[in-house]
């Protein structure tokens, strides 16, 4: 599930310049603006404007039944010639665990999302998650079909991830 979290700080002067405490109003109704556990899933799956604000707002446990269909159109209409994927998924069921777009955690054992075992166990920060993606929308049952369209090319970060909290290197 994917939160969004909104805050507005707003610090005043007054006369004497003397700065007043600063007051967080979390009032009024919030709306999730964004759904991404899956990186690229609803950029390539889901048109812009409507359906896509709709979908990012919606609920992970109605996306399934409300988004399957038109995710398995976009699926067909990627790849024509689809049959099942390296997980062995039909079109309908490939696109019903896309369509409802929530990052899975396995609490024991290894956290990927796919490592040709391990499958949507959680994302680690090293994972290439659009090949994997790519791989599993045109490499066929095999994983071997349409060579071109199953990787990116980018197998790895310019820089590398650090030992300790927050893992990821700075910035240029």
């Amino acid at each position: 599930m994917s939160f969004v979290f909104a805050a507005t700080l707003f610090v005043s002067c007054d006369k004497n310049d003397n700065t007043s405490s600063p007051q967080l109003d979390f009032a009024g109704s919030y709306v999730q603006q964004d759904q991404m556990a899956r990186p690229a899933i609803n950029t390539v799956f889901i048109a812009s404007g409507a359906p896509k604000d709709a979908f990012n707002a919606a609920i992970p446990s109605a996306m399934g039944a409300n988004y399957q269909s038109i995710f398995q159109s976009r699926l067909l209409a990627l790849n024509a010639g689809y049959t099942t994927n390296a997980l062995g998924q039909t079109a309908a069921q490939f696109t019903g665990l896309l369509s409802t777009d929530v990052l899975n955690v396995k609490k024991t054992g290894k956290t990927t999302f796919f490592d040709g075992t391990n499958v949507l166990t959680g994302r680690a920060l090293a994972d290439d998650v659009i090949d994997v993606e790519l791989l599993l929308i045109f490499g066929g049952p095999a994983g071997t079909s349409n060579a071109g369209l199953t990787s990116d090319h980018v197998n790895a970060n310019d820089k590398a991830f650090t030992a300790s909290f927050p893992y990821l290197a700075t910035a240029w």
